[in-house]
């Protein structure tokens, strides 16, 4: 079974990442959705899911996000994770949320509401997408130390909108988004 999860939908910067993973061993004892573990907790789990899993990440940039929306983005992220996982036609596939973005190539395919907490393997999913993308917008330099990405990661906070209104925008924001547009069009 391959589990299907996404971090960086709503975000106003950086890329979105989707992540499948299939559970090559046992999986941790506890996982859970990301966003109900400690960043701490998230890390640890990293680990042993990467022990564990096969994973395969599907990262669309700010460009492809501004160009072809969201929903292809989407679409786009989960054929690339899938891909990268080498998943077959008939695999069973469990994806967090109620909309298929899977390519009509698989056949197996079950849209779940929170199944990032209901299944184990999606719940890997999850976690490995956060971390991952977390690292990715912490890691960040030269030139984009003033928008502290390390500490809002791209989602739309007040410290992100007052640095967005201090600094203006970056090749990392996605002018698409109407927060974004709006600090342009000022």
């Amino acid at each position: 079974m391959i589990g299907i999860d996404e971090v960086g939908r709503g975000c106003w910067a950086g890329p979105l990442l989707i992540v499948a993973a299939r559970c090559n061993s046992t999986l941790p004892v506890g996982l859970k959705d990301s966003k109900k573990l400690s960043a701490k907790k998230r890390e640890l789990f990293y680990d042993l899911i990467d022990a564990t899993c096969d994973v395969g990440m599907g990262w669309v940039s700010v460009p492809e996000i501004d160009h072809y929306g969201l929903t292809v983005a989407m679409r786009m992220g989960v054929e690339r994770a899938l891909a990268s996982i080498g998943a077959q036609r008939d695999e069973e596939i469990i994806m967090d949320g109620i909309i298929n973005y899977c390519a009509d190539s698989f056949v197996n395919v079950k849209c779940v509401a929170k199944a990032d907490d209901l299944y184990p393997i999606v719940s890997a999913a999850s976690i490995y997408a956060k971390v991952s993308r977390d690292r990715y917008m912490a890691e960040l330099k030269d030139g984009y130390e003033v928008y502290q990405f390390a500490k809002h990661v791209g989602y739309g906070t007040a410290l992100h909108l007052a640095m967005l209104n201090m600094h203006g925008v970056s090749d990392q924001h996605r002018l698409s988004f109407a927060p974004v547009k709006r600090i342009v069009t000022i």
